[in-house]
Order: structure tokens, then sequence, then C-alpha cells
């Protein structure tokens, strides 16, 4: 059984105190309500299914003071900070107290971790927790191409509580079903307001804020490529991008033309109603063909920063007149920093960089000198890749972590990208949920995890303890390639014939043969896990599948049995195809398809 102390938890809480001795388990005991009752009952109610479930014990819920002792009591005691809880484990029984129902909740799901992984007894001692940021949050890309099905939400969701966190944006572009713009969705698959409702009841029940998200300055080119909205497009006709890539397409609003305002209006007026959350993330990310086209003229008279500046707070008062707090990028107003002092204090700024060298520190000092609310924004770092970069990632979020507090972080918001079609699967970036959810949590107690035997524990559940290990490994595969300039793998810019990213040729053979064989290593492993989850298979498939696209691009890549390369690709292509639609709706699919194809010769 071991001490209290080594236990394997996700996230570590901060305080951790052995006991000595151990609480038995008990037939027919209750679980007590000592005030509160209703608001104590939910957390009662997940306690009474966790030792069914665990356990077979079946313990009735009761209110009061009752003259015999109770396996388990709960009570609140507000005197506490916002999500403070304790557990005390004793030969006599289990007490569950925290500051709120939050941290209540908190309570049941250490108490659950613990139960997991322990026998019939549980060690005495007692756990004393409470957050570093009072929001810890994960954004999710559900535009670049997957929009997950409700089912892979709720699931979604789920493990979100069990990590402790509490904030949830689903990114969007083009993904909601607005009434007024089919076009612009109707091969999507988008998100519904029934949809959404019912995800917000959910997330709630959970204590999870689920955010509204609406791409509003840059990345509405899916919008934009229609010709009922292009004359709202910064650059009609397309532009060069400041990489030396040519767009045929628009890009980017018109930051003078105040019809840019009325759509974006309009949009807020249908899509924030179906969120209980007051908070709105705008983006107005990325601005990246501003003054390129008709604010060009504006631009060199006040500076890109000031049309910049001007634009965000137009929608900074129209987010206002909706009753929500703007939530903002904040990667273009610090190419300006003398503007910084400018920004709303009644906004939040949102610093992402998803590099283990990004500079958090210094952009942090900034806000703070400014006065400027703001949130950290690391990454999962499983995006432009397709096994994800454990190392970068865990670097990434650890700094993050760090500059945060150091500076005044009002929160940590990991980010979950999908660019060149969501090739990753989902099971990918779990390393990235835990680490951000556990370092977000308390960076003292988790800085020097490593998250393989807390994965296994508490996200694949795997007795075999092979899938936490397996997952950092596979994610390291990026390490083997050989140098790439470009964030993200070599390998996967290779499989979408990026040759302006990288060339085979730049890759050597010895580099290409040990990437094979980490691939070969890491997912030989496969077939020993045994997890405990509904979607084990599933997940087995998935690792298999990136395995077989990563040997296929290495053989392409060494012009190796070509022939063979291609076949392997042509059946992890189907394999793909049938993958996504397990935990996916189809829009996406084809656009995603056709960024795998291109490595496939054509057909005649």
């Amino acid at each position: 059984m071991g001490s209290l102390a080594s236990l394997a938890y996700l996230p570590r809480p901060r305080d951790i105190r052995p006991g000595t001795g151990s609480f038995k388990d008990l037939a027919g005991a209750r679980i007590a309500l000592l005030g509160n009752e209703q608001t104590l009952l939910p957390s009662a109610l997940r306690v009474q299914k966790m030792t069914r479930e665990m356990r077979g014990l079946e313990w009735h819920i009761s209110a009061g003071t009752w003259s015999d002792s109770p396996a388990v009591s709960l009570a609140v005691t507000p005197n506490e900070a916002s999500e403070h809880y304790r557990v005390r484990i004793s030969p006599a029984g289990i007490e569950l107290t925290a500051s709120d129902p939050q941290g209540m909740s908190y309570a049941v799901t250490t108490l659950g971790q613990i139960i997991r992984q322990c026998g019939t007894g549980l060690p005495a001692g007692e756990i004393v927790d409470w957050p570093d940021f009072p929001v810890r949050g994960l954004l999710l890309d559900i535009s670049r191409d997957k929009v997950p099905t409700m089912e892979t939400l709720f699931s979604l969701v789920d493990l979100l509580s069990e990590l402790k966190i509490n904030h949830l944006e689903l990114y969007m572009e083009h993904t909601f079903a607005y009434s007024a713009h089919r076009e612009v969705w109707a091969e999507a698959s988008p998100m519904t307001g029934e949809e959404i409702l019912v995800l917000d009841a959910y997330c709630r029940e959970r204590f999870i804020e689920l955010v509204p998200n609406q791409s509003s300055f840059g990345h509405m080119h899916r919008w934009l490529r229609h010709a009922r909205y292009r004359d709202l497009a910064e650059c009609p006709d397309g532009f060069e991008s400041p990489w030396g890539e040519n767009s045929s397409e628009p890009y980017g609003l018109d930051p003078t033309n105040p019809a840019c305002l009325e759509l974006l209006d309009g949009l807020y007026t249908e899509l924030l109603p179906y969120f209980s959350s007051r908070l709105f993330n705008a983006n107005c990310d990325e601005t990246i063909d501003l003054g390129m086209g008709k604010s060009r003229k504006l631009c060199e008279r006040v500076g890109k920063g000031r049309v910049y500046l001007e634009f965000l707070e137009k929608i900074h008062r129209l987010t206002t007149a909706h009753a929500h707090t703007l939530l903002y990028w904040g990667d273009i107003i610090m190419q300006y920093p003398a503007l910084v002092p400018e920004l709303p204090r009644d906004g939040i700024a949102l610093e992402w960089g998803y590099e283990a060298d990004h500079p958090f520190e210094e952009h942090g000092a900034r806000y703070r000198q400014a006065g400027v609310p703001w949130l950290v924004c690391p990454g999962t770092s499983s995006w432009n890749s397709l096994a994800g970069r454990t190392d970068n990632c865990l670097a990434n979020i650890r700094a993050a972590a760090r500059a945060g507090l150091a500076h005044g972080a009002t929160g940590f918001l990991n980010t979950d990208w999908g660019d060149g079609g969501h090739l990753q699967c989902l099971p990918v970036s779990f390393f990235g949920y835990a680490a951000g959810a556990a370092l977000s949590w308390c960076l003292e107690a988790n800085g020097a995890t490593d998250f393989s035997v807390e994965l296994d524990a508490h996200v694949f559940r795997d007795r075999a303890g092979i899938m936490g290990r397996l997952v950092r490994d596979f994610g390291n595969t990026y390490l083997h390639e050989g140098p790439l300039k470009h964030n993200g793998s070599a390998l996967f810019y290779l499989l979408l014939n990026r040759r302006d990213v990288i060339d085979p040729k730049e890759l050597s053979a010895e580099a290409l043969r040990q990437a094979r064989a980490w691939v070969d290593f890491s997912a030989s492993r496969l077939a020993e896990a045994r997890m405990d989850r509904p979607d084990a298979g599933l997940i087995i498939e998935e690792y298999a599948n990136t395995a077989r696209l990563l040997r296929s691009v290495c053989d392409y890549a060494q012009n190796k049995a070509m022939a063979q390369a291609h076949e392997e690709l042509r059946f992890a292509i189907g394999e793909y195809r049938s993958l996504w639609m397990r935990r996916n709706r189809p829009g996406g699919l084809a656009d995603s398809v056709r960024r795998l194809e291109r490595l496939l010769p054509r057909q005649m």
C-alpha cells in the first residue's frame, strides 16, 4: 500500500502529511453530509459511485449528526481561500473539508485517485491543497479541421475535471452554426447552439467554465473566401505573408470598414447567449495582412500598431456592450511595447508562446508594469507533429508557469491546436493536458514530475504501466529526426510535402534510420498495455496508425522501397479516415486527408 506521500497524483497536491495506520473498507458504512446538504450532495454521490465501482461497496448517504461514525464525512468551511480543500484519512474514517463546493469536488477527486491505487485499506494521513492559478484552462482547436463529436467532448470534459481544470475554450473560426451564415459552415459539421447549451451545462456540473470563442480580426479566411464577405477583407485578392508565402485568398478583416463591426456584432449577438460564462475570447491574433491592403494608407500615417489597437478597442467596446469581458491574444500588441499601457484594464491579454525559449518572463513583466490583466498561454506541442514533441512541451509549460507566477498572471491557458490538418490523434495531447494541469495547479509540487506514472494511474489507467512512458518516448521522435529550423516535427512537414519548410535532402540517412528505429521501439510496446478505459482499443489503433504514417514518411525521405512506402501510406490514410470518424464529425476530413495524400503519386 505504501504511504500517502508515495502514491501518484495528478495534479500532485502541495502538502501531503503521512500518518499512522490505515482506514479499512467497511461494508454498510455511510457518507455523512455535515451541513449544506444540497450543496454537498453532488460530491457525496461521486464518493458513493467511486466506492461502488472501485470497491464494490454500497455506502449510503445521510444528513445531520449520527451517533455512529461515518466512513466519510463532507463539510464546507468557508474560512479558507477559494478551491482550498483537505483530505484526512485515519483508521476511524475519512474527512473531506473544503472552502467551497468546487474545493469539495477537488477533495473527492483526490480521494478517488487514492482509492484507485490502494487495496482494501487507505494509508492514513492528511492532504492540504489549493491551486497556484485561479484560472487553469485548456483551449482546443475545432477549426483546423476536427470538430469533435459530443461524446468526445463529454469525455474530454470528464478528463479535464479529473485534472482539476476549470476553464475550457473551443477555438472557432467557422465551426458554429450561425443561422444567417450557412455558407460559411455548411461543410464543417459545426457546433449548434443546442449542443453548446448542453455542453455548457455539462461543464458547469463539473466546475468548468465553458468560454465562448470566435475569431474576430485575423484568421477570418473561412469567411472572407465567400463572395458575400469578400468586401470586408483587408486584402480581397490575397496577399504575401511575412514568410514569403503567396495566398490567393483573403485572410483578415479590414479595420477601416464599419461593416466589419456590424458583422461581428451580429455574430456575438447570436453566439454569446448560449454560454453562461461572462468571458469572451475574440482572439485578434496573427493579423499578418494588416496594412497590406485597404488599411495601408492609415497604417502608414498613424502606424500599424495604432490601427491594430484602435480596432481592438472597438471590439472591446462591442464585447462590453454584450456584458462580457474581452480576452484577446497579445502577440500583435507585444510588437509595439509602447502601446501596452493603453490596453483596456477590464480586458485580459493572452500571452501565447509554444517553444521552450519563448520570452514569457519579458512579456509578463510588461503586462505587470502596465497593470494589464493577463493569462500565460503555453501549448501541448502536439500540432505540427504526429506524435507530439514531449520535451519541448514540458519545457514550454514549465517556463510559462514560472513566468506567470512571477509576474502576476491571473490564469494559465494551455492550448491544443490543429495546424496542418489536425493530423495528431487526441491521445497524443494527453501528455500536454496532464503537464499543463499539474504545473498550473502547483508548480512547486509538480515541477520535477515527468508524468509517466501519473498518466498510467489516472489518464490511461494502464495496469501494465506501459502507456505513460510510451507516450513520452513516442512524443520525442522529433529529437531523432535531425535539425528543423521551423517549429514542429521534420517528419510532419515532410509528410505534408512542405518543401518550403524542409527538403528531404536536408535530413541525413542516419537521422532517418534512427527516427524509424525509435518509432518501431515505441510502437512495439503497444500490445503490452492494459488500459482500463472504454476507448482503450481505439487508443492502441490510433497510436499504431501514427507509427504507420511516421514509418512511411521515413522510407519516402530515404527513397527506400518507394512502392512499398506508398502502399503503406495509402493503408495508413485509409485507417486515418476510419479513426477520424470514431471521435470526430465528418466535416473537415476531406481537407485533412488531402494533405496526407501529397506524397502519393498522382493517379493517371
